[in-house]
């Protein structure tokens, strides 16, 4: 692992040890239930229908080439 990360880690869990405020600890909490959430629940019925449809196509084979996407989407890139 990236000895940058581990460091970063170390310094969060002293500043941690060191919290005294309950709101902050709240915060930190709520954001570690939101890295638990699976992101298909979170997403629309049309959505799960475009990537299920897509995942389809991939799978029998109706794909276009790289070039040809980049093309027709060359606009938003």
């Amino acid at each position: 692992m990236d000895t940058n990360i581990q460091d970063k880690k170390i310094e969060l869990i002293q500043w941690l040890t060191t919290l005294n405020d309950n709101s902050i600890l709240e915060k930190i909490m709520k954001l570690r239930e939101c890295e638990k959430t699976d992101l298909w629940n979170e997403i629309s019925s049309a959505e799960k229908d475009s990537i299920e449809k897509g995942l389809e196509d991939a799978d029998s084979g109706n794909l276009k080439p790289h070039s040809e996407v980049r093309k027709l989407y060359e606009k938003w890139l």
